[in-house]
């Protein structure tokens, strides 16, 4: 076995992809950014703290998928080999750039307790998300026979 610390590392980053891939993964941290917001507005901290610890824990709570059938599974592979391949910035870039200010706002309005702006920022927060992993998904179906070093050997699909 190689105990190289850069081998270690690149295995077990593989590793959480894969089972970061499992379709359970994604759908579900799709409401984690719902419930911050909820738990920041009425003031729960144990919301707030389930929240973000399960949010930290997400990514290996699942075992790998079996194959890659799922459309969310398809984003997570995606994610995955646009990052590891993209060349300089794309516009889908900018639904990244303006998700960070946005998704903090909703956050600082649910802090002031401004349900309309809370609801409204949490949704357009989650617009551009949905918007960005739907590109993913789509970049991984148009690469995956490209880079089929990143297409995992559950992708059996022809």
């Amino acid at each position: 076995m190689n105990d190289d610390p850069e081998t270690l590392r690149t295995r077990l980053q593989a590793a959480a992809w894969e089972r970061h891939a499992n379709p359970w993964s994604g759908w579900s941290r799709v409401l984690t950014l719902p419930l911050l917001l909820y738990g920041v507005y009425a003031r729960r901290l144990r919301v707030v703290a389930s929240v973000l610890a399960f949010t930290v824990v997400n990514p290996v709570l699942f075992s790998p998928p079996t194959d890659a059938d799922a459309w969310m599974t398809r984003v997570v592979l995606g994610e995955r080999m646009y990052y590891r391949h993209r060349k300089g910035r794309r516009p889908v870039d900018l639904l990244n750039y303006v998700n960070g200010p946005i998704t903090a706002y909703a956050v600082y309005a649910a802090y002031r307790q401004r349900a309309a702006h809370t609801v409204l920022f949490g949704a357009l927060s989650m617009v551009t998300k949905f918007a960005f992993v739907a590109y993913v998904a789509r970049y991984y179906e148009r690469n995956r026979e490209r880079f089929p070093e990143d297409a995992p050997a559950f992708d059996d699909r022809e």
